[in-house]
């Protein structure tokens, strides 16, 4: 991974980083991979607080480059979106488990229509 580009948030209390990735005989590289390798090429950074963010993988080439967010503390991290901490696996907690199809078919079934036997009398 090559940084193009550092500039420190110190509003944010996070360090941008852009990038660009040459993979040449490799696919492209994964979300753990590029998370591993920003957080090796800024010292003193923690994993859990390494967002990556705008990848493009331009087609025919094995170049991958995108922006890099590096955050000092949770507290700062704090203001990613939920679903980008979440596809980053930072364990946010859902507000409404969801409710499994056993426990739905469990349910006892009301039926409208009264029984009508094979006469045609109800």
């Amino acid at each position: 991974m090559e940084i193009l580009e550092r500039r420190e948030n110190n509003l944010l209390n996070r360090v941008e980083l852009t990038f660009q990735w040459d993979h040449p005989n490799d696919p492209t590289p994964s979300l753990t991979e590029m998370i591993e390798a920003a957080a090796k090429s800024e010292p003193g950074s923690n994993k859990d607080f390494v967002f990556v963010k705008n990848v493009d993988t331009r087609f025919g080439m094995p170049r991958t480059s995108g922006l890099v967010l590096v955050y000092g503390s949770e507290d700062s991290a704090s203001i990613e979106p939920d679903f980008v901490r979440t596809r980053h696996n930072r364990g946010v907690i859902a507000t409404k488990p969801e409710q499994s199809l056993e426990e739905e078919s469990d349910a006892p079934v009301e039926e409208d229509e009264e029984e009508i036997d094979e006469d045609g009398d109800e």
